[in-house]
């Protein structure tokens, strides 16, 4: 169920009417009394009392019919007119009820169109007018202008105030209506991170696993025959990496965390275990930590972010640098946490690299530096062609608390 938005002119409004209830039979009251003390005992007394008693339940009822926060409808319109009848009787057999036309005015405007409410406005002041005239018994310029003044004050502080109200309900409109498109866009930015992170996980994991696993079969097919005791080695090696894949396929159903980490085991202890994985009989990776002993203490999502930089790092240097050692080097410094990944491969020229995921062949370069952008840090890339490749990504610890 959807909670309506508040609107602050409805305690107002409700406020203004119980004010105006309370001044319509105080005004009634006071007339009733005044013509009791000035008239007692005449024949008309009785239609008097009667005719208080009846305007006194219409606008009882009023409320019910004359809601400010609905459309005005048939009823309300007859129930008004009624209330005005009963008035005019009243005025015509006593003018001193012809100050009951104030709270009438509210009651009017409320109720009725704008155009409908301010002929009503019109006509009730001249009555008005006429029924002061009348208990002076001579022309009084200020009995003639007097009704219009208050009157006309009336529908300007009433219209003033509705157009206020109006302005504010069109401001939290916009309100609701940015607030919706703000919660809109943070789910789209949401989706598409989400989508970048996913991509950057199959790459780090499931594709650099079929990767190895591929290159692994061709070369148990290229031997096969001539030495079929190295192409079983290839065979079951291929067998523990799509094991090992099965295992991170699983993981992400759970909750995306890198396997290794998720056993329980610190970045270093996953770092070797990734070490163990990529060595083999061409590539022969090496891992030293220097942390003095604060490791545990990074926070989990670096954690992850530096194991799968180091996997993008090692498959970028299996698949594409010819190696034949690499070292993972884990440093914890006082600022900040730094892996440097070297080889001791062909090398490049990084100013060649794609700066995004898809462009050309590479994915892995981009995918790492979108990581490290995640958490506030940094990627250094130092290689010449024929003299190997370091990777150093730092990030720092005050942005990751």
């Amino acid at each position: 169920m959807r909670n309506r938005p508040y609107e602050p002119s409805a305690v107002d409004t409700r406020w203004l009417g119980a004010v105006m209830h309370a001044a319509f039979f105080l005004l009634l009251g006071g007339a009733l009394a005044r013509f009791l003390l000035r008239h007692p005992g005449e024949p008309r007394t009785p239609w008097i009392i009667g005719l208080c008693v009846v305007l006194a339940a219409l606008h009882l009822l009023g409320p019910g019919m004359g809601d400010a926060g609905t459309r005005p409808t048939r009823r309300r319109s007859a129930w008004l007119a009624l209330v005005v009848v009963v008035w005019m009787v009243l005025v015509v057999l006593a003018p001193s009820f012809a100050w009951c036309a104030v709270p009438l005015f509210y009651t009017g405007l409320r109720t009725l169109p704008s155009r409908a409410a301010l002929v009503l406005v019109a006509v009730l002041t001249a009555l008005v007018v006429a029924a002061q005239l009348q208990l002076a018994g001579r022309f009084d310029p200020n009995l003639v202008l007097a009704p219009p003044a208050v009157a006309a004050l009336a529908t300007a502080v009433f219209l003033q105030r509705e157009r206020q109200a109006a302005r504010q309900r069109v401001l939290i409109d916009d309100l609701i209506r940015t607030r919706r498109e703000l919660a809109a866009s943070e789910r789209r930015e949401g989706t598409l991170a989400e989508r970048q992170r996913l991509s950057m996980e199959i790459h780090d994991t499931l594709a650099q696993g079929l990767s190895s696993q591929r290159m692994l079969l061709q070369a148990a097919d290229r031997v096969w025959d001539s030495e079929p005791d190295k192409a079983r080695a290839h065979v079951r090696t291929a067998a523990s990496v799509a094991e090992h894949n099965l295992t991170e396929a699983r993981r992400f159903v759970h909750d995306l965390a890198p396997t290794d980490l998720a056993r329980g085991s610190g970045l270093d202890q996953a770092l070797r275990a990734l070490a163990a994985r990529e060595s083999g009989a061409h590539l022969t990776v090496r891992v030293h930590v220097d942390d003095g002993g604060r490791l545990p203490g990074l926070p989990e999502r670096v954690q992850s972010a530096l194991l799968r930089i180091a996997q993008g790092a090692l498959a970028n240097v299996r698949e594409h640098a010819a190696a034949g050692s690499a070292t993972l080097t884990l440093t914890l410094l006082d600022d900040e946490v730094v892996l440097d990944v070297s080889d001791d491969g062909h090398g490049f020229d990084p100013a060649a690299l794609p700066d995004r995921p898809g462009s050309g062949r590479g994915h892995g370069l981009p995918a790492i530096r979108a990581r490290l952008r995640a958490l506030g840090g940094t990627l250094t890339i130092e290689s010449t062609p024929g003299e190997g490749t370091v990777l150093s990504a730092a990030v720092p610890l005050e942005m990751t608390r």
